[in-house]
């Protein structure tokens, strides 16, 4: 017998009262959860793989975490490699927040759901979970309508991504975790002189006497307080040459030429830093820290304009795009944070867990 011509589920009203009902039972019994698109920056079409992921935004929206007894998966598996953490999470939300909150008309996120491969960040426990699968017909079609989302998630390790959600506990992950370079900044700065070549009482030539130290930005040049001239900067951070651009009056004797100091230090935590190398390749790093006390700039995400990979060069000034300043770097280290990253490094600091003294803790004593 078919169903009763009277009744209809797909009345209007009442599918927006059942949604305003999970809405509500959302917010009593969820979380807030942070959401966070990816974005493809440099995808690799044979494995199909995007290693430098980047994470520029994030949109809070509550969400009810499914999961009752704690986290599914395959919990935590000790080996003799270490311990490995393989927790699961599955997460409710309503379509209609989704739309009202992320998916809208004055951001990035064009797609009508949930992706796969973005990320959910949970403060309470403060873990990153990955979304792996979106079901998006559960519950399955009560009174004809879809209100929710159910996101499958696994646990995320922070494999160098770049983070800027502008969410400070977020983005400091990739501040502790990031592959960086600490490079030690020569903050050495004199100032540099030159003199003037007279013919006939005009300057002929301006001869640059002392090159100087630490310019970054090209100084002003002035010729006994009328006339005027432009320094040529080497990448080094010292001066070149100086071109005459206004010889001012006729002079008797050479007059005297005055170059202006060089500028101070200054980076900007989370701007962009850039190296011209010697071939012209610009090489870019996203600023982690820097330590006016040790003159140690941390950066992070480092790249080039030709796609190839180029470590820092010492001898050579690294400029903040904000404040047009900087430093000759005098010294490079890397600073491999992985280590520090693995799941297993809370195990480390439980004595009475695991006796990390041994060669192999994990496996037969040697």
């Amino acid at each position: 017998m078919a169903t009763n011509p009277y009744f209809s589920q797909s009345v209007r009203s009442e599918q927006h009262l059942f949604e305003d009902i999970v809405i509500e039972s959302l917010k009593l019994y969820g979380q807030d959860i942070y959401y966070l698109p990816r974005d493809i920056v440099n995808e690799d079409r044979i494995l199909g793989d995007d290693v430098p992921s980047r994470f520029n935004s994030s949109y809070k929206i509550e969400m009810y975490i499914e999961n009752v007894d704690g986290f599914d998966g395959e919990g935590d598996l000790f080996s003799k490699f270490g311990v490995e953490i393989r927790d699961q999470a599955t997460f409710i939300v309503s379509r209609r927040r989704w739309d009202q909150t992320i998916q809208r008309y004055d951001n990035e996120i064009t797609i009508a759901r949930p992706a796969e491969g973005d990320l959910l960040y949970i403060p309470f426990s403060s873990k990153l979970f990955q979304i792996t699968h979106v079901e998006h017909e559960q519950p399955f079609y009560q009174l004809a309508n879809l209100p929710t989302f159910k996101l499958r998630c696994e646990l995320f390790e922070y494999n160098d991504e770049d983070f800027d959600t502008n969410v400070d506990v977020i983005d400091d992950i990739q501040t502790d975790y990031a592959y960086a370079y600490n490079l030690t900044m020569n903050t050495t700065k004199t100032t540099a002189t030159a003199t003037a070549t007279l013919t006939g009482g005009n300057i002929t030539t301006i001869s640059v006497t002392d090159g100087g130290f630490g310019y970054t930005s090209v100084p002003i040049v002035t010729i006994n307080g009328d006339g005027t001239g432009t320094a040529v900067l080497s990448g080094t951070g010292s001066i070149t040459a100086i071109t005459i651009t206004n010889p001012g009056g006729a002079y008797v004797v050479a007059p005297t030429i005055t170059i202006a100091d060089p500028d101070g230090i200054k980076y900007t935590v989370g701007e962009m830093a850039d190296q011209t190398l010697s071939d012209g390749t610009i090489l870019s790093g996203e600023i982690a820290n820097f330590n006016p006390d040790t003159n140690v700039l941390k950066l992070v995400n480092v790249g080039a304009n030709d796609g190839k990979f180029h470590l820092p060069v010492t001898n050579r000034t690294f400029i903040d795009r904000t404040t047009s300043q900087g430093a000759v770097v005098s010294a490079l280290n890397e600073d491999n944070q992985i280590s520090a990253n693995e799941q297993n490094e809370y195990f480390d600091t439980l004595t009475d867990f695991l006796d990390f003294s041994e060669s192999n803790p994990f496996g037969d004593p040697s």
